[in-house]
């Protein structure tokens, strides 16, 4: 019995470290609303490196806005479906722990930076915001 509440105590230990570090709150009453913003740019000029590196640049720099959980930066795969868009240059996906996180980075000072110096470089963005419960599955 003493080898099976040991094992039990390190159990729940863990459980309780990994909620600590990924966010999750005790309870189904306290799940909160994942918020993902999901942006799509379209260059000017989508055939110019230069421009391209100077947007990723930008983004480089804007990933370092506080609220900001994870971030991925990437470009068209090279997939072929009839349902995949790939008419984009770059894509900027981002991840809040909820609504008030997001925003909160879109009026903080090194987002509306990056918009000043760098919207020169896109005819048009595309932004798909998306909210859902966290960890379901």
């Amino acid at each position: 019995m003493e080898e099976q509440s040991r094992r039990t105590f390190l159990q729940n230990a863990g459980l309780a470290s990994f909620a600590s570090v990924s966010g999750i709150t005790a309870g189904p009453e306290r799940v909160k609303e994942l918020f993902i913003h999901h942006v799509f740019f379209y260059l000017k000029e989508p055939n110019n490196a230069q421009h391209e590196a100077q947007l990723l640049e930008g983004l480089h720099k804007l990933a370092k806005v506080p609220t900001i959980q994870y971030v991925h930066i990437g470009k068209p795969a090279v997939t072929n479906r009839s349902v995949i868009v790939k008419d984009y240059t770059i894509s900027w996906m981002c991840f809040f722990k909820n609504i008030i996180e997001e925003e909160i980075y879109q009026t903080h000072p090194i987002h509306l930076e990056f918009i000043e110096q760098y919207s020169h470089l896109w005819e048009k963005v595309v932004v798909y915001d998306a909210v859902g419960p966290k960890n379901v599955g």
